[in-house]
Order: structure tokens, then C-alpha cells, then sequence
């Protein structure tokens, strides 16, 4: 550990302009704690095949394909001035059978690693468990971003409970003028908006958002549902947007479905969160652990709907939401009639939400992080010295 209480860290993870999920979380962490200014940051950049020009962030980069690269990381970090390497985990952006070569990373590597874990499976197979229960071996703490995903991580992983470490997904602080402000803006003064944004895939179901929305305009004319967001970049084509675009013919729903084909900086998500009236996730997969378009959502305190992934499930109790059934058009549509009927109840969800929210910001989880940092760090070397 350098001197002044000072730790030098590595993140391990995609990095913009790569356009991901994981990208933006770390760069934002990233940037929260450059901010307190405890800790020194770099990063690690994991490419794919496209070649990117980085920032002065980056210190080494990996072809997440090539097997060699993660040898050879680990034989840098051995020598290098780094104190702690936090590999920000998931199956699809690292190489191998199911993105075993991190394995070979954390097997040869000889400062402390921490793992941060984005996808955390209830019937992973055997090698997606193998690779959990190593990182989780190797690392001096696991950080995940869910309460109740503790549970999962001790009786299907075996991981020890002192090494597991909740802290949120954050979201930014900002100032923004009122919904009706926005909307008003915008030229939706007079719509009841609903929305959705992330990236593009066929694991969103959209679909049956947009069945819902056919149901929900038979009884309501005012209804606005705004699709924020581009393809993903690992889809091949535009074949899930097309076909998410059939739909909304096939319903008569021009007016009322909207799609908004752009990447989106975090101010227009920001802004079109705020202006909405109730934030969906339909997401199809049950073992999501973190999303951060959900805790956007939450950090903006709006009512929610959303399938019950296990992120889902946790940041919508106690009052923040609605939990819809999976591929269920008719349960979307019957959470959406109940929120958008009783705006007394809207109320009190958004602000149940809101309370949450407030503990979710960048400044806030950044804190957190940098305690875990020096707690390990530092226990880690005494352990060592003695």
C-alpha cells in the first residue's frame, strides 16, 4: 500500500467508448471515487474484437478472446504498484467456456483481487459455477448489489459470509425541472408516459410491454410508451427492433408506441425518466442481479413495473412498484390500469422509491467502496505480515 493512506486500484471491465452496461457502471464508479480523491484509479480494458482509442484511464489492455492476455495481465499486476485488482464480473465479456479464461487470471495473480458480481445464476451449470466459486476463493470480497442475492451466493456457491459485501448500484445526483416541465418541453404535455430504455436485445421483452400497451390504449387514449434506446451491439442486426416494430402495426399502435433510436447520454436519461409516469423493466431472465436501468428508475423515484428478476424483486418491496408475471401481457396490463387509476397510490410509490434513492447516489456507493478498499487492503497486509 503507497503512503498518505493512499491505494492504488485496477478495475477489470469493459470501458467506453465501449457501448455496454458494465462500461458505464465503472466509468461512473470510477469517477465517484476519483472524486473523494482516497484512492488512486485505473482501469483495465477488456476489448472485443473492434479496436477503440481509450483515455489516459487505461493502463493495460485485454483481447477478452486471446487466453494469453490474462497470463500475461497477471504476471504485470505482479509487478506493478497496483494494490488491489476489482474484476467487474461477467459470463459474456471474458473468453473461454462461459469466460473461464478469467480463471487464469485469478489463479496466477498475486495482489488481492475483489470480485463485483452484475449476473449471479440460481441453476448455473457446472462451469458457471466453477467460475464463481474461484473468483470468490480467490477474492478477499465479493461485492454484490442486492440484499437477498447474499443467500444465493452462500448455499449455491459456497461462498463464506464474511467475504460477501452489499453496496448499491449507483446512480447520479442531479437537479432536474418537474415532470410536467419536461413533458411540456418534450410535447407531451398531455400524455401519460411510460417507458423503457437500455440497449436492445431480445432478453428485454419489449413484446409483451407493447401487448400490454394495446390493452391499456382500449381504455386509455393518452397513453405515450417512449422505447429509449439503441440495438446492442453484440445483436447482428435490427431483426428484434423490426419485429418489436411489427407489432406496433399489427396493433394500430403509431400513436402511442414511440422508439427513440439513439444511444443516450445519461442527461437525456435523466430526463426522460423524470418526465415518465411509470418506469418498466419486462425483463425475460429471472437471475438478473443488478440492473442499472431499474436503479436509475429507483434513484428518480417513479412507480415502477416490472417482472420479478432479483433485483426486481428486492428494489420494488416494500411499497416502490408492481411485480408482473413473466411474458404476461395481461399482468403488465393489469399493474398498469392499477398505477395509472389511483394516482394517490402512484404517489405514495414514487415517493417509497425516492427514499430509496436517495441512497443509491455515485457520492454515496463511491464511500462504501472505498471503506471495503482500506478495510481489505489494510487487513490483507497485517494478515501478510504476520
Amino acid at each position: 500500500m503507497q503512503n498518505n493512506k493512499f491505494l492504488n486500484v485496477a478495475f477489470l471491465s469493459t470501458w467506453p467508448p465501449r457501448q455496454c452496461g458494465l462500461a458505464t457502471f465503472t466509468q461512473d464508479l470510477v469517477r465517484a471515487i476519483d472524486e473523494i480523491g482516497l484512492v488512486e484509479t485505473n482501469v483495465i480494458a477488456v476489448n472485443n474484437s473492434e479496436h477503440r482509442e481509450y483515455s489516459d484511464k487505461v493502463i493495460y489492455e485485454i483481447n477478452q478472446n486471446n487466453q494469453g492476455d490474462y497470463l500475461e495481465l497477471a504476471e504485470k499486476l505482479n509487478h506493478s504498484k497496483i494494490d488491489l485488482l476489482i474484476i467487474e464480473h461477467e459470463y459474456g465479456i471474458y473468453g473461454g467456456d462461459y469466460g473461464d479464461y478469467i480463471l487464469d487470471l485469478v489463479n496466477n495473480i498475486e495482489i488481492p483481487v475483489m470480485t463485483t458480481l452484475h449476473t449471479i445464476l440460481t441453476e448455473p451449470n457446472d462451469k458457471q459455477k466453477l467460475i464463481i466459486k474461484t473468483l470468490s476463493e480467490k477474492s478477499v470480497k465479493i461485492i454484490t448489489m442486492a440484499k437477498n442475492t447474499s443467500k444465493l451466493l452462500r448455499n449455491i456457491y459456497g461462498v463464506s459470509p464474511i467475504k460477501i459485501e452489499v453496496i448499491h448500484h449507483g446512480v447520479p445526483k442531479k437537479e432536474v425541472p418537474s415532470r410536467q416541465t419536461l413533458k411540456d418541453k418534450f410535447g407531451y404535455g398531455d400524455k401519460q408516459l411510460i417507458s423503457t430504455f437500455g440497449l436492445l436485445s431480445p432478453g428485454k421483452g419489449i413484446e409483451y410491454a407493447i401487448e400490454a400497451i394495446a390493452e391499456i390504449c382500449a381504455v386509455s387514449s393518452d397513453i405515450l410508451y417512449l422505447v429509449l434506446g439503441q440495438t446492442h451491439p453484440d445483436q447482428k442486426d435490427e431483426s428484434y427492433r423490426e419485429k418489436l416494430q411489427a407489432l406496433v402495426i399489427k396493433y394500430n399502435l403509431q400513436k402511442n408506441v414511440k422508439f427513440i433510436n439513439k444511444y443516450l447520454s445519461k442527461d437525456e436519461i435523466i430526463q426522460y425518466l423524470q418526465m415518465s409516469d411509470v418506469y418498466m423493466t419486462p425483463y425475460l431472465s429471472k437471475d438478473q442481479a443488478v440492473s442499472g436501468t431499474l436503479a436509475y428508475a429507483v434513484g428518480y423515484g417513479r412507480a415502477i413495473i416490472s417482472t420479478p428478476y432479483l433485483y426486481a424483486q428486492e428494489m420494488l418491496s416494500e411499497d416502490r412498484g408492481l411485480l408482473a408475471e413473466f411474458k404476461n401481457p395481461d399482468s403488465i396490463f393489469r399493474c398498469l390500469k392499477y398505477i395509472l387509476d389511483n394516482p394517490d397510490e402512484k404517489a405514495r410509490m414514487e415517493k417509497n422509491t425516492i427514499n430509496l434513492g436517495k441512497t443509491m447516489y455515485w457520492d454515496i456507493v463511491a464511500k462504501n467502496y472505498i471503506n471495503v478498499f482500506m478495510k481489505t487492503v489494510i487487513v490483507n497486509e497485517e494478515i501478510g505480515a504476520v
